[in-house]
Formats: C-alpha cells, sequence, structure tokens
C-alpha cells in the first residue's frame, strides 16, 4: 500500500487510533480527524511518522458539511491524493427512550449518520477507481441485548443502509464499501474494568472484551488488496456477541 493515503475519522483514540497506526503499518500515510483531542491526534500522527509514513490530524465536525469537506480537501492537498476513507467517528447514547430529548436525537444523528454520509459524499468525489469506504458501525446494529439502546441501535443500524447503497452507486468504479460492527471493545469510552464490564463481556461467545488492535485488523483487511472483491458486507468483530 506504499503511496496510498488513508483518512480515518475520529482517529485520536480508541478503535480509531488503532486503525490510523495499522494502516500505516500496512504502507499507508494516514490523516485523522478530531474534534476536541488535538494533543491525541498529534500523538497518532507521531506513530505514524515513527513508521516511516506521512500523518496529518485535522481538525473537523463531520456532522458538518463543510467541515467534513474540508477534511478531505486537506488529506487531499497534504498527500495529494485520498484512497481510503475509515469512517469511525461517533458519539454514545444509551439511556431509557423516555429520557431522550430531540436535541439528544438531532446530536446522534448528527455525529453518527448525517457525518458519515457527508465526509463519504465528499471522498467519492475524489476517490480513485479501485477505493474503498470502510465505515465502523456497532453490535447493536445486528443485536440489541437489553433496554437502554434505542437511540445508538438506530443510528448504527443506519448505516447499514448507507454501506450497501454506497456498494452499489459507487461499484461501476470499483470502489468498495463494508462495515465493521464492534462488539465490546476495551477502549476509555468502554472499559474492559467499566461498570458494565462483567455483562458486557458475558453476552460474547468468548467471554471477553476485544481490543482496538483487532478491530482494525479487520478494517486494514478490507482497505487492502485482497478485499477488492469484497463490498456491501457486514462484519461482525465481537466475540460472538451477534451469534
Amino acid at each position: 500500500m506504499n503511496g496510498k493515503v488513508a483518512l480515518v475519522t475520529g482517529g485520536s483514540r480508541g478503535i480509531g487510533a488503532a486503525t490510523a497506526v495499522r494502516l500505516a503499518e500496512d504502507g499507508f500515510d494516514v490523516a485523522v480527524t478530531y474534534v476536541q483531542g488535538k494533543e491525541a491526534a498529534e500523538e497518532v500522527v507521531r506513530r505514524i511518522e515513527a513508521l516511516g509514513r506521512r500523518g496529518l490530524a485535522v481538525r473537523a465536525d463531520a456532522g458538518d458539511a463543510a467541515e467534513a469537506a474540508g477534511a478531505v480537501g486537506a488529506a487531499v492537498e497534504r498527500f495529494g491524493r485520498l484512497d481510503v476513507l475509515v469512517n469511525n467517528a461517533g458519539v454514545g447514547a444509551l439511556g431509557p427512550l423516555a429520557d431522550h430529548t430531540v436535541a439528544d436525537v438531532d446530536r446522534v444523528l448528527a455525529a453518527n449518520v448525517r457525518g458519515v454520509y457527508l465526509i463519504a459524499q465528499a471522498a467519492a468525489a475524489v476517490l480513485p477507481d479501485g477505493g474503498r469506504i470502510v465505515t465502523v458501525g456497532s453490535c447493536m446494529a445486528q443485536r440489541v441485548p437489553g433496554p437502554g439502546g434505542t437511540l445508538y441501535a438506530m443510528s448504527k443500524a443506519a448505516l447499514i443502509g448507507l454501506t450497501k447503497a454506497l456498494a452499489r452507486e459507487l461499484g461501476g468504479r470499483g470502489i468498495t464499501a463494508n462495515i465493521v460492527h464492534p462488539g465490546p471493545i476495551d477502549t476509555d469510552m468502554n472499559p474492559a474494568d467499566g461498570p458494565s464490564a462483567d455483562w458486557q463481556a458475558s453476552m460474547t461467545a468468548l467471554g471477553r472484551y476485544g481490543t482496538a488492535a483487532e478491530v482494525a485488523g479487520t478494517v486494514a483487511h478490507l482497505a487492502g488488496a485482497d478485499a477488492a472483491y469484497v463490498t456491501g458486507g457486514e462484519f461482525a468483530v465481537d466475540g460472538g456477541f451477534a451469534a
């Protein structure tokens, strides 16, 4: 993948940071977006550069049309091209149905759906034939094990339809679109020693949390040459959560 370029949204921490570093290990130059974690994003860039690749941190809220297009433009301006978009940025939203306000709904859909659509739209305009779009969904788009997940599950389920439609719309150019559904993953947003960790781990077939690197491995495969004939697919990296 030497000479190819990837853009990872929400790449300052967790799955996004692990994916950015894994893609750099595979030979990509990588741009990452962040909203608040500037220092963390710059640390990811340093890790990318330590691997001999070029890195870039861009502040961009993907839910804003101008900022989404600006992130794509910044990557192309810095590296001269864009070959892979990884839609990773998103927000969590768990709680009783009755407690969600209209503002909550708007905030979650703006980040988890509108932002993904807008940056995919911007990226599709510059991706070359054979490019890749990989979106990070959630195991809760496939199985909701209990109450409190209505808003989050809805937002992530919408990405399945978007992914399949992108695969059809862009397939004539050889551009693939796939979605990865992580299960319980040990990140600062959902640590493996958190208050609900034992319950979440027990819902998987393997009985444990996954790591961000395990998700990144599947994303990297879908971004690579071996996945050229894989599109419109859903890939669970969930330890058997949805089994």
